[in-house]
C-alpha cells in the first residue's frame, strides 16, 4: 500500500496561506555563506521584512480568518548561552490550531516548502514532545516525499531525525543550501548535559548546538502545549530561532493565532469520522463498599484525596458522589452507609500515590475497589471484538482493513501471559470467532500487537513499562505500529488489535482505527480528546485512497462509563480548552445583581393587614396510620416492582453537534444486559437496611421491625432480595415512604397553635439576579422575584388586572408543616370584583405550568393537598392551583 495525498483540500490550503501571507513583502533570498559570531560559517535563514509589516500582515490574516485581532506580535525573550555567551534571544510566535486527524503534519510540511519557494527560507527544526510523535513525523515525511516532490517540481529537501550519535548531521544542516528539516525531541536539547552542548571529535572539537545557532532556524513546534515549562521555553530559545510556528489541536498559550479549525467545525464538515459511544456500566449494584481514588493532593503540608463513593442521598437513593478526605475521615459517616464500616482513612501517601484505610485496604491513585472490574473489562473487550468483526465484514467490500485500539489501565494487566486483559481478550476472541467464518481459523496470538513507553538504560538496554527488556517481538511490534503504517493496514498483516497504555496518546494515529476501547480508568490523565484523536482520521483503502463515505467513517468508542457521561466529559474538555466560544453567549445581564425593595406604605394598607390576619396563623397537624392497610398496600406494589439484579449493561449512542457547536448524545439502542452479577454478594440484615434507609430520608420515617418483617414475609420478591439485596431494600423503603405518606396526607387534620408569622419578618431588601426580577405596581415590593416562566407570565397578568388590589409573593419564612417536609405556598392576593360572591376576596394561589394533578410530581400533589387542608379547612382562606394564564379561579356569583 502507498498512501495517497490530496493537494487541493481548501481548509489545508487556507492554513498554509495563513502562514505564508505573514511575510508578504519579503523577497526571495538566495543562499549565501555567512560568518557568524561564533566563527562558524553557515547558510542561515534571513528575514528582510520588519516587525511592523509582519504585524500588519498578521492583522489582515486574522481578519480574513474571522479570528480575534492582535495588536502586537507575541515574542518569547530569554537570556541563554549563545556561542557560550549569555545573550538575550527574542523571537515571534505564530499559532495554527487544527483538529486531530485533519492533516496537521501534512500542512506544516507543505508550509515549510512554501516558505522556501516564496522567500528562500531553508532551515527548519520540527520540535516534538516525545519519541512517539517523532516517529509519526518521520513516517509522514517518508510517506509524503513522492507527493511533495511532484507538487513542488522536485524541489530538493532533506529530512532526518536528530541522533546524538550522528552529530555530523548538524554540519550538513548548517552548510546545506537546500531545504533542511531536522526532527528533534525537546528532551534531546533541554538539559546542559545533553551531548548537543558538548564539543565532539566528529565536528573537530566544535559544539553541535553552535552550528544550529548560526542558521537562525525556523522552529515548527508539534504539540507545543507540552513545551510551556520554563526549562523547555529556555531550551527553545537556545536554538536561536528566527521565529516559531506552533501547531496543535489545543494551545495552552495561543500566541498570535493565524488559523483555527475547531473540533466542532471538523466534525460538521465531515473532515473526521463520526463518533458513536457504547457505554458499558455496572448498574443497580451498590451492595458493597465502592471507592475510587481520583486524585491525591498536597496543600500547605496537608494531604487530601478526592474519592468517588456510593453515598446515601436524602431521598433514599444511593448515588456515586465525589468526596474529599483527609487522614482519620470515616467514609461510613461521609456516605451514611454501614457498608463502609472500617473505611477510616489511615494514610494518604502523595509520593507512592495511594490511600490506605484502617481495615488494611490500600488503593492507588486511579485505582478502585468494590466494582466488578473484571466483569466490566470482559464486557468492553467482548463488545470491541464483536464490533471489530462486524465492521470488518461490512467494510471488506470497500477494501478496508479494520483496526481496534485498546487503552489499558496498567501494563501488568496485559503484558504478562496471565494478565487479566490478555486472558479476557483470548477468551472472548476464541468464543466470538466461532460465529464468524472468516475469523474461525485465526489464532488469537496472531492478531495482537502492543506498544508501551520505554526508556534506555546507561548500558543501552531498553526497559518497557512492564519492566521487561527489549525482545524481537517488542521491536517488531514497535516497527509495525510506529514505522510501518502501510503494512499494518494491509490484509497481508494479520495483526489488527493494538494495545497501549499512554504511549500512543499523542503523535500516533491510523486512518483505519474504527474501535477504541478505554480499559483505562476514567480518572486517567489521558483526556477523551486524546483517546478519540487516535482514530478520527478518515479511512483509506488498500490502494491508499481516502474514503469519504459517511457510512464508512464511523469511530466507535467502547467506554467504561455511560455514553451520556462520556459525551458530557468530551464537551467539558472542549469548553476547558476553547473557553465558552463553543457555547451560545450568555445575556449581558446574566450575572448582574438586583434588589427588590419593600414598600412600607403598602404593608400598612387595610387590605394587606386583613389579608395577613387571615393567613398568618401557624398550625400543627395530626395523622393516623392503619398498619394492616399499609402492609397490604406496600406488599401489593412491591410484588409488581421491577427489582433488577446487579448487572453490566451496554448502551450505544451517536454523537451529534448542534448549531451552537455543542456535542450531545443521541441514544441508538436500549440498554442491554451483557453480564448478570446476581447472587455474588453476601445477604445483609435486610430489616436493618430498610430501617436505616427510612430513617435517613427527608423527613425521617420509622416503622417497627415487626412491620418490616411482615412485609418481607408476605412479598413474592424474596428471590430478588437474594439477587440484589440493596436494590430490594431501596425499593421497599421507597414504596413504604410513598404509601405511608399517602395515608398520612389522606387523613391529615390541621389546628391553630396560637402562634403567627409577624409582618416584621418581611425583609426591607431582597437580593437576586437582575434577570429574575420584574418591576411591579401592585405588590408590596417594587420588584417581584420569579422562579419560572409560569410565574413571570402570572405576574405580568396580575399587573394588568384592575380588580387585583394587592399581592405578595409569600416569603421563604412562610411555611406550612406537612408529613413530607415544609410547604412554602406561592402567592397571597387581594381582589375586589363585583361579580364575586364577596366584595373583597383574600386568596392564596399556587402556580404550576399545568393545573392537571396528573402532571404534578407526587410530592407536589401531596403538599398541595396539605395546602388545601391548612388554608381552606382550617383558616377559611380560598386556595387554588392556577397556571400562568391569569385565570385566578375566582368564586363567582351564581
Amino acid at each position: 500500500m502507498e498512501f495517497k495525498f490530496e493537494s487541493d483540500q481548501e481548509f489545508q490550503i487556507q492554513a498554509i496561506e495563513s502562514i505564508t501571507k505573514l511575510f508578504d513583502g519579503q523577497h526571495y533570498v538566495e543562499a549565501q555563506f555567512d560568518l557568524n559570531e561564533g566563527g562558524l560559517a553557515s547558510i542561515p535563514n534571513s528575514l528582510e521584512v520588519d516587525n511592523d509589516t509582519i504585524l500588519k500582515n498578521l492583522k489582515q490574516v486574522q481578519e480574513d480568518n474571522e479570528l480575534p485581532i492582535d495588536e502586537k506580535l507575541e515574542f518569547i525573550e530569554e537570556v541563554v548561552p549563545l556561542f557560550d555567551e549569555e545573550t538575550a534571544v527574542r523571537f515571534p510566535n505564530f499559532s495554527i490550531e487544527m483538529e486531530t486527524g485533519t492533516g496537521k503534519t501534512y500542512v506544516y510540511l507543505r508550509t515549510i516548502l512554501e516558505l522556501f519557494r516564496r522567500y528562500g527560507l531553508r532551515k527548519f527544526i520540527i520540535v516534538v514532545p516525545s519519541v512517539a510523535v517523532r516517529e509519526g513525523v518521520i513516517k509522514t515525511l517518508e510517506m509524503t516525499q513522492s507527493h511533495l516532490r511532484q507538487l513542488y517540481d522536485n524541489l530538493p529537501y532533506r529530512y532526518y531525525a536528530y541522533d546524538s550519535s550522528k552529530l555530523s548531521d548538524v554540519r550538513q544542516f548548517a552548510f546545506s543550501d537546500s531545504v533542511e528539516i531536522f526532527v528533534m525531541t525537546i528532551d534531546s536539547f533541554n538539559k546542559r548535559s545533553n551531548r548537543i552542548y558538548r564539543p565532539t571529535d566528529s565536528l573537530q572539537g566544535e559544539v553541535p548546538i553552535h552550528f544550529i545557532q548560526t542558521t537562525r532556524p525556523i522552529l515548527v513546534l508539534d504539540e507545543p502545549q507540552n513545551m510551556v515549562s520554563q526549562l523547555r521555553v529556555k531550551a527553545l530559545a537556545t536554538l536561536n530561532p528566527l521565529f516559531t510556528l506552533r501547531y496543535s489541536a489545543t494551545h495552552r498559550i495561543p500566541y498570535n493565532l493565524v488559523y483555527r479549525l475547531t473540533p466542532a467545525e471538523a466534525y460538521q464538515k465531515g473532515l473526521v469520522k463520526r463518533i458513536e459511544v457504547t457505554g458499558i456500566e455496572q448498574e443497580d449494584d451498590v451492595n458493597q463498599a465502592f471507592v475510587r481514588v481520583n486524585k491525591i493532593q498536597t496543600k500547605k503540608n496537608t494531604q487530601t484525596a478526592q474519592l468517588s463513593v456510593h453515598k446515601l442521598m436524602s431521598d433514599g437513593t444511593v448515588k456515586e458522589q465525589r468526596v474529599t478526605v483527609k487522614p482519620e475521615d470515616d467514609l461510613a459517616r461521609k456516605t451514611n452507609r454501614s457498608e463502609y464500616d472500617g473505611y477510616i482513612v489511615d494514610e494518604i501517601d502523595p509520593f507512592r500515590d495511594f490511600v490506605r484505610f484502617v481495615n488494611g485496604v490500600e488503593i492507588e491513585e486511579g485505582g478502585s475497589k468494590g466494582e466488578n472490574k473484571e466483569a466490566i473489562f470482559e464486557a468492553q473487550i467482548r463488545d470491541t471484538i464483536s464490533e471489530h468483526f462486524l465492521t470488518q465484514e461490512r467494510l471488506k467490500p470497500f477494501d478496508i482493513k479494520v483496526l481496534s485500539l485498546f487503552f489499558i489501565d496498567r501494563v501488568d494487566n496485559y503484558a504478562p501471559e496471565s494478565g487479566v486483559i490478555r486472558r479476557l481478550f483470548r477468551k472472548c476472541f476464541d468464543e466470538l470467532k466461532q460465529k464468524h467464518v472468516i475469523w474461525k481459523d485465526i489464532e488469537v496470538e496472531s492478531v495482537q500487537a502492543s506498544y508501551f513507553a520505554h526508556q534506555r538504560t546507561k548500558s543501552g538496554e531498553i526497559i518497557y513499562e512492564n519492566g521487561t527488556g527489549e525482545t524481537e517481538h517488542d521491536v517488531n511490534a514497535y516497527d509495525l505500529i510506529m514505522k510501518e503504517k502501510e503494512r499494518l493496514l494491509s490484509f497481508d498483516e494479520p495483526r489488527c488489535f493494538i494495545f497501549s497504555h499512554s504511549a500512543l496518546r499523542e503523535g500516533w494515529d491510523s486512518p483505519n482505527v474504527f474501535q477504541i476501547c478505554t480499559l483505562n480508568q476514567t480518572a486517567s490523565e489521558m483526556k477523551k480528546r486524546q483517546e478519540i484523536g487516535r482514530g478520527v482520521r478518515l479511512a483509506v483503502n488498500q490502494k491508499g485512497n481516502r474514503i469519504y463515505d459517511e457510512k464508512v467513517n464511523v469511530l466507535t468508542v467502547i467506554a467504561n462509563e455511560s455514553y451520556a457521561s462520556y459525551v458530557e466529559g468530551l464537551q467539558v474538555e472542549m469548553e476547558d480548552e476553547y473557553g465558552n466560544q463553543s457555547l451560545p453567549p450568555k445575556p449581558a445581564d446574566a450575572r448582574k445583581r438586583g434588589v427588590a425593595t419593600l414598600r412600607t406604605k403598602y404593608i400598612l394598607k387595610p387590605e394587606f393587614k386583613e389579608l395577613w390576619d387571615r393567613i398568618k396563623h401557624k398550625t400543627r397537624y395530626a395523622v393516623s396510620v392503619d398498619t394492616d392497610l399499609l402492609i397490604s398496600d406496600v406488599v401489593a406494589e412491591l410484588d409488581n416492582a421491577d427489582i433488577r439484579p446487579p448487572r453490566i449493561t451496554r448502551t450505544k449512542a451517536r454523537v451529534d453537534i448542534n448549531d451552537d457547536q455543542v456535542f450531545s448524545a443521541v441514544q441508538m439502542s436500549m440498554a442491554k444486559t451483557v453480564i448478570d452479577l446476581a447472587g455474588r454478594y453476601p445477604l445483609p440484615n435486610l430489616v436493618d437496611t430498610i430501617m436505616h434507609l427510612l430513617e435517613n430520608t427527608t423527613p425521617p420515617m420509622r416503622l417497627t421491625r415487626q412491620t418490616l418483617l411482615e412485609i418481607f414475609m408476605r412479598t413474592q420478591k424474596q428471590q430478588a432480595a437474594l439477587d440484589n439485596p440493596h436494590e430490594f431494600a431501596s425499593a421497599t423503603a421507597r414504596i413504604i415512604k410513598d404509601k405511608l405518606t399517602d395515608q398520612l396526607i389522606d387523613g391529615i387534620k390541621y389546628e391553630k397553635i396560637g402562634e403567627c408569622y409577624e409582618m416584621c419578618q418581611f425583609e426591607a431588601e431582597i437580593k437576586s439576579w437582575d434577570k429574575y426580577l420584574i418591576p411591579t405596581k401592585r405588590s408590596i415590593y417594587d420588584r417581584v422575584i420569579f422562579d419560572s416562566d409560569t410565574e413571570k407570565k402570572f405576574v405580568e397578568k396580575l399587573e394588568k388586572m384592575e380588580f387585583v388590589k394587592l399581592y405578595v409573593k409569600l416569603p421563604a419564612f412562610f411555611k406550612v408543616p406537612t408529613p413530607i417536609g415544609t410547604y412554602n405556598p406561592d402567592w397571597a392576593i387581594v381582589v375586589e370584583e363585583p361579580d364575586c360572591k364577596e366584595p373583597r376576596l383574600y386568596l392564596v394561589r399556587e402556580t404550576k405550568s399545568s393545573t392537571n394533578p396528573n402532571d404534578w410530581r407526587p410530592d407536589e400533589k401531596r403538599k398541595i393537598d396539605c395546602g388545601k387542608r391548612h388554608f381552606g379547612d382550617t383558616l377559611g382562606v380560598n386556595y387554588e392551583v392556577i397556571d400562568g394564564s391569569g385565570d385566578l379561579r375566582l368564586p363567582i356569583k351564581s
